[in-house]
């Protein structure tokens, strides 16, 4: 959608309700892709909303109307669950929309009726060019498809890609200056770094990684530094990366797409991160209906797709987006990479997890999943599961010879039990 009068200049925050309809679905980009003054004025004149809903996949920022405090005016629509939703949805004041990530862009254009996009964006450039700065996501598929209503905000990173848009695409544009929420680094622990040196041992020189936030990832970053020619191809970037770039171990030379660049579709970290994006043309943001698209992963040779889960049944089954029974979070991109890496010429997908609950009660290596819990990755994807105990290989192995592997990378105090479960279901 094009608008003809192109607007050179910044309107006020409050000119973005001449744009929202009563039912109109508000769609806002992941993380700091959040326009957060156009929100706050959505807050502050909720009661003249009439059923309005934002459809976001992960907020960082807890907001009353996410906690469902304006009802039908205003409502909140997660495609991925985090601390900011987790509460509100289990409270059933939000909705969650079930997804691949992947699939996210499609899943807007086909089943909301896509009213208005509003996102945080870098400073137009000379040319008249927004970046969506740490963000392409789902966002950048709907540019030239729905409205855009813009916030330039002065420390949003000026990133390079799929994630441009034009003036004269935008309906209106607000000017605001805050600092990006920071995500920073979680301190591996022990069972993390010992996770970690089971799957860096694993990855070849010349291979292609996706790996997400947390401390698996960071150790396992941390640990490829004697690796050679890395290339880098995910959902989510984040500071690991950095240290690899600058130490010469990521070239990507031997990618197949976006050969020599770093691909993600988002970005999360810290402000040394948000520096490095900063005008920095290696970094290559695409749409995720591109980056996760397993049958783009697949054609990257060597791909390792490195992802977490939090239960794993004997068939091999993962539970990524429920704890307990209880939903945490949803699918995200765990499915797209995992399928992707087993097509890909030596492809390898680890799912990776400790091996008990923190307070080491329970094993999460079980007989049969949690009543309640999600399938995530499923039996037939599945390739290696890691803990601290070891790796244990799914692909090619019967259900007999999956449950030893599991058993055997289980911690050794639930082995015997889990043993005994394995005869009773008639599987050792």
């Amino acid at each position: 959608m094009t608008s003809h009068n192109i607007l050179t200049s910044p309107a006020p925050p409050e000119s973005v309700l001449e744009h929202i309809k009563p039912g109109a679905d508000v769609i806002m980009p992941n993380a700091n892709g959040e326009a957060v003054k156009l929100v706050d004025t959505l807050e502050e004149h909720a009661e003249q909303l009439q059923d309005v809903r934002i459809h976001q996949m992960h907020a960082l920022r807890e907001r009353r109307y996410i906690n469902g405090e304006f009802g039908d005016h205003l409502r909140h629509v997660s495609y991925f669950l985090a601390p900011a939703t987790r509460k509100a949805y289990l409270a059933g004041n939000c909705d969650l929309m079930p997804n691949h990530f992947s699939e996210v862009p499609d899943l807007l254009r086909r089943f909301t009726k896509c009213s208005l996009v509003i996102a945080a964006a870098s400073p137009p450039n000379r040319h008249g060019y927004f970046s969506l700065g740490t963000n392409c996501d789902y966002t950048a598929s709907l540019v030239g498809r729905a409205p855009f209503f813009l916030e330039s905000n002065q420390q949003m990173p000026r990133t390079f890609g799929g994630n441009q848009v034009h003036i004269s695409q935008v309906v209106g544009w607000a000017e605001v200056d805050y600092p990006l929420v920071e995500a920073h680094a979680v301190v591996p622990t022990d069972k993390d770094q010992a996770i970690a040196a089971l799957v860096a041992e694993r990855i070849p020189d010349g291979a292609t990684i996706q790996a997400g936030i947390g401390g698996m990832p960071n150790a396992l970053l941390a640990m490829l530094k004697g690796h050679k020619d890395l290339g880098v191809h995910t959902e989510l970037l984040s500071d690991g990366v950095i240290d690899l770039v600058e130490s010469g171990v990521v070239t990507g030379i031997h990618k197949t797409f976006r050969r020599g660049k770093i691909v993600t579709t988002l970005a999360l970290g810290s402000q040394r991160l948000y520096e490095f994006l900063h005008e920095n043309s290696a970094v290559d943001f695409a749409p995720v209906d591109w980056v996760n698209d397993p049958r783009v992963i697949a054609r990257e040779p060597h791909f390792v797709a490195i992802n977490a889960t939090t239960e794993v049944d004997f068939f091999g089954q993962c539970a990524s987006e429920t704890v307990a029974g209880h939903y945490f979070s949803s699918s995200g991109g765990q499915y797209d990479f995992s399928r992707g890496a087993m097509y890909s010429e030596n492809g390898q997908g680890f799912i990776v997890l400790q091996s008990t609950t923190r307070d080491g009660s329970k094993s999460k290596i079980r007989p049969t999943l949690t009543p309640g819990s999600v399938v995530t990755t499923s039996k037939n994807t599945v390739d290696k599961v890691v803990t601290e105990y070891g790796v244990a290989e799914m692909r090619g192995k019967t259900l007999r010879e999956r449950t030893r592997a599991l058993i055997a990378v289980a911690d050794p105090k639930f082995q015997d039990e889990l043993t005994q479960a394995a005869r009773s279901m008639a599987l050792i």
